[in-house]
């Protein structure tokens, strides 16, 4: 049953630009007008500011510019209204949150949210930066009927439609690298991390992680890191509605694995990987180890690998890697 609090932004929401009585608040949720008033003012103090009129009622006029549950669930849309949203001010790693409440038996889907991770990583251990800066660090949840080997195309598949929903939302244009990034023209805005606990036969739990540069200032981050990392904002031009992007986010993640789980993800996703693929004739180098190979990027097979022609001309395929773009002679 939705708070009311969420049924209030709901209806002043669906009401813009004009006011919504707090008589008709009132009658929605079967209080008083002072009790209106005084969810009113919970939500004042969690970053709101509302235009009240005498006679009219009230309209918001301004959002919180950090993440909330609330608002973000009033945005969601179709079957994703239904996925349980926890949002923590800190956690280690929203991955790892996700996988103890797995293994605590929650029921799946759910997303992890999270301002900050003081833990976070990426692929290879890595870690990635994740201070409370207006950024996103989501992890979704999943209990698919699948076999291991099914899986092999899972990331690169998420990877793709999180990129069109970047387009879509920001009128921007990002590219992935596999088999993880998303870049623009060269420079980092995210990341994604998929996780399984797998028996013999059939993965147990999932949980595809995801961390976003959406509004953090990049300039001002350590370092080298400055000049790698890209936000989306600085790439729009403007800072993002953070809670509605995330709500569409939410949906496109729900709607691309069901997608995935009853095969119908293989009708698009040729066409959707050539069309974001940053690497594709591009000169690149691949370690495994202490194992150096060069040559150019040729796309990925149907099973995810990634295809490298080097000098010699023999395609070559690599199921793991560390990719580096290099400099054309």
């Amino acid at each position: 049953m939705p708070s009311a609090d969420h049924v209030i932004l709901r209806e002043l929401l669906a009401r813009e630009p004009e006011f919504t009585s707090g008589a008709e608040l009132a009658d929605k949720l079967g209080i008083t007008r002072v009790s209106v008033w005084q969810h009113m003012e919970k939500l004042r103090a969690q970053g709101f500011e509302f235009e009240a009129a005498r006679s009219r009622g009230y309209r918001i006029s301004r959002r919180p510019d950090k993440l909330h549950v609330a608002l973000i669930e009033v945005h969601l849309k179709g079957r994703a209204r239904r996925c349980p949203i926890t949002l923590l001010d800190e956690v280690d790693s929203t991955n790892d949150e996700a996988a103890r409440q797995l293994a605590s038996g929650r029921e799946a889907p759910f997303v992890v949210l999270a301002r900050k991770q003081t833990k976070g990583r990426g692929r290879l251990g890595r870690a990635w930066h994740s201070e409370a800066n207006g950024n996103l660090y989501a992890s979704f949840a999943f209990r698919p009927t699948l076999p291991p080997g099914g899986m092999a195309t899972f990331t690169l598949w998420m990877g793709v439609n999180v990129c069109e929903l970047i387009s879509n939302f920001a009128q921007v244009d990002p590219g992935i690298k596999w088999p993880n990034d998303i870049l623009f023209h060269g420079r980092k805005a995210g990341g994604m991390l998929t996780e399984a606990r797998v028996d013999a036969d059939q993965i147990r739990d999932l949980v595809f992680g995801l961390g976003l540069n959406v509004n953090g200032a990049t300039a001002s981050w350590p370092g080298e890191l400055s000049r790698r990392a890209v936000s989306l904002a600085e790439e729009a031009k403007g800072t993002l509605d953070i809670n509605r992007f995330a709500a569409a986010l939410i949906g496109r993640v729900w709607l691309s694995y069901e997608k995935f789980v009853a095969g119908e993800h293989t009708e698009t996703f040729a066409d959707m990987w050539q069309r974001f693929d940053v690497l594709r004739g591009q000169p690149i180098a691949v370690l495994q180890g202490n194992k150096r190979i060069a040559g150019t990027a040729a796309g990925i097979d149907n099973d995810g690998s990634l295809l490298i022609r080097p000098e010699s001309g023999r395609i070559q395929r690599f199921h793991a890697g560390d990719v580096t773009l290099e400099k054309r002679p």
